[in-house]
């Protein structure tokens, strides 16, 4: 901790995310303070806009980071790299006792999303916490909030994002995007089983993030799934302002014969109704364009959290 008060991060991936996640420790955090940012191209645009943000800089990436004059006091880690570069990071920072936030969908660590599981999972003390994706991060609380009404054996996810806003990490990250927002749609959003499709649009202008969110439902108080969808995006609008609904729920029957039994897990009931929530983001451009909604919800869940394990470490050391 400095003395300030904060709480030292360090930032290990210099590109997009990394630095969109810098400029917000800087301007919106109380908690946090910026202590230093780890890349592995010292001509990055990222390394290049920290050092003159007066944040102490590393191209050697995690060794680099472990090698820094005053390492020893960072106490939070964002790995903003790739899901194979996180696991080679982890591996080598596990030592240290630091706690990680992993911005990848390497999901060495329990999921999280915080208006729907941060204040549990801190609770059993992972060191090392991930964040999912940005298509999970928008739409896994959708989930949620039809799934704490009603059980809801399935549900699928498409995000569209602009391709401008896909940079390299992204575009080498796509089955594991698919894959780990798969998974989470079970296990933190609640569904039976869940599936994600991501589209790269490229269209011009660039068009911001949207996404669709079906879920198959049986009998259910659709006023209560509305209800508790609102809720939910006021909960998220706490950290994302620009995340909205694009519409009202829809609720669509489905036809007899449909073969839905084919998406459904085994065991799973009945399901005579499709649930639709179509959401947008907009990007709040720190350092994005406000169409990069996708990055900018992954930046910013990850400082929610950043800062609920700051104010926890605080709270136990105050005890």
């Amino acid at each position: 901790m400095s003395r300030t008060g904060r709480t030292k991060v360090a930032i290990i991936g210099s590109g997009n995310i990394g630095t969109d996640l810098m400029i917000k420790v800087i301007r919106l955090s109380e908690t946090l303070e910026m202590a230093a940012m780890a890349g592995i191209d010292p001509d990055s645009e990222g390394l290049a806009r920290a050092a003159r943000m007066n944040v102490a800089v590393t191209a050697d990436g995690a060794d680099g980071l472990i090698a820094m004059d005053g390492f020893e006091d960072i106490d939070i880690v964002f790995d903003a790299t790739s899901a194979k570069a996180h696991i080679a990071n982890a591996a080598r920072l596990a030592p240290y006792g630091k706690r990680l936030v992993d911005l990848t969908p390497a999901a060495i660590g329990p999921y999280v999303v915080p208006p729907v599981n941060l204040e549990e999972q801190l609770r059993a003390g992972p060191r090392n916490v991930n964040m999912v994706t940005c298509g999970g991060q928008a739409t896994i609380p959708m989930v949620y909030a039809v799934s704490r009404v009603t059980p809801v054996p399935y549900a699928e996810i498409v995000a569209s994002i602009a391709s401008k806003s896909a940079g390299p990490g992204t575009r080498a990250n796509i089955d594991e995007f698919t894959e780990t927002t798969a998974a989470a749609i079970a296990a933190v959003g609640g569904a039976g089983r869940g599936k994600a499709v991501i589209v790269l649009n490229p269209a011009e202008p660039p068009l911001i993030m949207r996404d669709t969110v079906f879920c198959l439902i049986g009998t259910a108080d659709h006023e209560a799934i509305r209800a508790s969808v609102a809720e939910m995006v006021a909960r998220v609008q706490e950290y994302v302002p620009g995340y909205r609904l694009k519409q009202e729920v829809q609720f669509t029957p489905i036809a007899d014969g449909e073969p839905v039994h084919t998406l459904l897990p085994d065991g799973a009931g009945p399901v005579t109704t499709k649930v639709t929530v179509f959401l947008e983001v907009e990007g709040a451009a720190h350092y994005l364009p406000a169409y990069a909604g996708n990055l900018d919800i992954m930046t910013s869940a990850a400082l929610r959290t950043a800062e609920t394990i700051a104010r926890d470490a605080r709270t136990e050391v105050a005890l």
